[in-house]
């Protein structure tokens, strides 16, 4: 059960790039005051844990009414989160102008930014592909460990980024882009594996 724990918290909190989210945080709100900052982190973190959940725990139900199988998503979900990861690595990965006042906590910091479309085939792929309950409460209690991760995290931007600098949450923001290429393919290869066999 620890070992299922620490697989699903550290896949889930890479697939999350969270210092890729910091950096657009910290963008998307350059000109709130500290409280208002943390205020956008506890929603960003509330609208991310509703998000998240709701896909890991109806992936089964999701698949059984659009008649796909779970090696098939794993196919398309692996293809998306790989090139997700590539454009983090190159840098490409962008963050759209809001208007000014706009709230910025759903979207787009929560989705897509957090919770992009790789992001959600991953959640749908690893909970379907849990069977027992013992498995999809230790699977649950990780992934609520890996969205209050993030949300403390975005919670501290301002000091991270003061430790940091921008230019070390770049190189994050890249190295983490390697760790979710790597999960990426992992995740389309069991599927094509599967689908083969």
């Amino acid at each position: 059960m620890l070992t299922l724990f620490f697989n699903v918290y550290l896949k889930i909190f890479m697939i999350f790039t969270p210092f890729f989210v910091i950096s657009a945080f910290l963008s998307l709100t350059k000109d709130d005051s500290r409280a208002e900052r943390q205020r956008i982190a506890i929603k960003v973190t509330v609208a991310i844990a509703v998000t998240c959940f709701a896909l890991f725990l109806f992936g089964t139900y999701i698949f059984a009414l659009f008649g796909i199988t779970l090696d098939a998503f794993r196919i398309g979900a692996g293809a998306i989160l790989f090139l997700s990861a590539v454009a983090m690595i190159q840098g490409k990965a962008t963050i759209s102008p809001q208007e000014p006042k706009e709230d910025v906590a759903v979207v787009p910091l929560a989705i897509p930014i957090t919770v992009g479309p790789g992001t959600i085939g991953a959640l749908l792929v690893m909970g379907a592909a849990l069977k027992t309950v013992p498995d999809k409460i230790t699977a649950s209690l990780a992934l609520l460990g890996a969205v209050l991760s993030v949300g403390g995290l975005l919670f501290a931007a301002g000091r991270l980024e003061r430790f940091l600098g921008q230019q070390g949450l770049t190189i994050l923001t890249k190295l983490t882009g390697l760790f979710v290429s790597a999960i990426a393919a992992q995740i389309f290869f069991t599927g094509l594996k599967n689908f083969l066999a």
